[in-house]
């Protein structure tokens, strides 16, 4: 009895940019109705492997069968009419249409006796349809505006199904979803598959792979290293095996008595949190935990100085801070490492050592003028210490990788001499091997004294890291969980019931 039908098949893909060479002889096959996970580091090459399969970029070498006929596509939209749809991680719609404007825009159906002009009826009644085979219960004439990040992301897979698709690619589909979220997205790729679309799936979340993938396809350098069925294989050897070696006892931590309270909040309200009472001490890594919209971001931003304190206090080293700003708080050695590392954290077109020196250029250039061999040798320290994979600290930011990213906006902070650390969510869309060694620093500054305190939607490094854990649930603080108390059952049961759950 002959397998699954192959629906794609690549052989010897090769891909070269200036000075890369991004993808080195590749091979791949997806099944008929199967989730193909790509699991790689960052800059292994799958998004550049995703890229050439959906039409974005052209081969440079190999043989790429689709559904029985060799493709060599010349762009995007020969790929969709082939039926191959792609979801990026950076959703794709316009804001200000509605749902069924985005389903259908640049194929709208038209009137058949008034041609060019639009049947809206149509259109709207094709998307509910659309909508309702996948469950998501949304009205087609909702402006996208007012959709959650969640409803995009299912806005955006019914899109890519609306032209019969074959194949849909999904990168990093969760990494803004909440677990309730995920659950249904998950629902949606079951669906899919009875249905017999074909999936490739591409996530740094290694706990989801388990869940949603058939077989996996493991990538490194701009090379194919081994495929696994990803109901019986190792994770250990599946991680070992992207980033080269043996990563063992991802979360270290080097728990010691913690020292003095170093923040406290006092019934401190802000925009999207209120009654919060929270401390941090010295060598202690606290987070906190909730859904998305809980109102940890706006929290951490609050503090920070970013939004405004509507009510309560918080004290910084035994000080009330009043009206904080971002200066007053770097000044007093609070360091924020925000969410959106790409749009807050770095810019993406300055040197890495421009970068690195962004928030301490008071303390190191007290006369206000810019000595750039200093700059140069301060950012060569940081390179070191923090293991930026780049021979250069000339080189722009935006060209490093998410994980070496992360490493300039904690080197950028870290200059500062700051002692307290706000990290939210620190390893979103960074590779295992990165996300290791952002752990490994977070122990370090622990261990030396700091204080954390760590947003992260990722329930296991929450578990790995913590000495404590605050849960938020809509604005509010509804549970403490001390170390040993610590379970991601535990802390997702408050996060979802919030204070009903408590000791119940």
């Amino acid at each position: 009895m002959s397998g699954p039908k192959i629906l794609l098949r690549m052989s010897n893909i090769s891909k070269r940019f200036p000075g890369t060479l991004a993808l080195d002889r590749v091979g791949l096959e997806v099944r008929e109705g199967e989730v193909l996970v790509l699991l790689g580091e960052n800059g292994a090459g799958k998004s550049t492997l995703v890229k050439i399969i959906a039409g974005v970029y052209a081969r440079d070498g190999g043989e790429m069968v689709f559904d029985g006929k060799p493709v060599n596509f010349e762009g995007v939209q020969q790929a969709r009419e082939a039926g191959i749809g792609i979801i990026h991680q950076e959703l794709n719609l316009l804001p200000e249409r509605t749902i069924a404007q985005n389903i259908y825009v640049g194929r709208e159906p038209t009137l058949s006796w008034l041609p060019g002009v639009v049947d809206l009826k149509k259109m709207v009644a094709d998307s509910r349809k659309l909508l309702g085979n996948l469950g998501v219960d949304l009205d087609p004439n909702t402006p996208v505006k007012n959709l959650s990040i969640a409803q995009q992301q299912m806005v955006e897979v019914v899109k890519a199904l609306s032209n019969r698709t074959k194949l849909l690619i999904m990168d990093e589909p969760t990494s803004s979803l909440t677990k309730r979220e995920i659950d249904k997205l998950f629902e949606i790729i079951g669906r899919l598959k009875k249905a017999n679309t074909s999936i490739i799936y591409i996530s740094h979340r290694m706990d989801e792979i388990k869940i949603v993938g058939d077989r996996a396809v493991i990538m490194r350098d701009g090379e194919y290293i081994d495929a696994m069925d990803v109901k019986t294989m190792s994770m250990d050897e599946a991680v070992a095996k992207m980033v080269g070696r043996k990563i063992t006892h991802l979360y270290q931590r080097r728990y010691n008595d913690p020292g003095e309270e170093v923040f406290s909040s006092r019934d401190l309200a802000g925009l999207r949190f209120r009654g919060v009472n929270i401390n941090v001490r010295a060598g202690e890594i606290v987070s906190l935990a909730g859904l998305v919209g809980a109102g940890r971001t706006e929290l951490a931003k609050a503090v920070f100085g970013y939004d405004p304190i509507l009510r309560g206090s918080f004290k910084l080293f035994g000080r009330t801070v009043k009206a904080p700003t971002p200066k007053k708080c770097v000044r007093l050695g609070m360091a924020f490492l925000p969410e959106d590392r790409k749009g807050e954290g770095v810019i993406l077109k300055m040197p890495i050592k421009e970068n690195l020196v962004a928030a301490c250029l008071g303390k190191i250039f007290p006369g206000g003028i810019i000595n750039r061999a200093a700059e140069a040798g301060l950012a060569e320290e940081y390179r070191r210490e923090l293991k930026i994979a780049t021979p250069d600290v000339d080189k722009t930011v935006g060209e490093l990788s998410g994980g070496n990213q992360q490493k300039v906006v904690v080197g950028k902070w870290l200059a500062t001499d700051g002692k307290f650390f706000i990290f939210d969510e620190p390893t979103r869309g960074i590779d295992v091997g990165a996300k290791a060694e952002i752990y490994q620093l977070l122990d370090n500054l622990a261990s030396r004294g700091a204080a954390i305190l760590m947003i992260s939607s990722e329930m296991n490094e929450v578990v790995g890291l913590s000495d404590r854990v605050y849960v938020m649930r809509e604005g509010e603080v509804v549970k403490e969980f001390q170390r040993h108390e610590l379970s991601q059952e535990a802390i997702i049961s408050h996060a979802i019931a919030g204070g009903e759950a408590q000791d119940a």
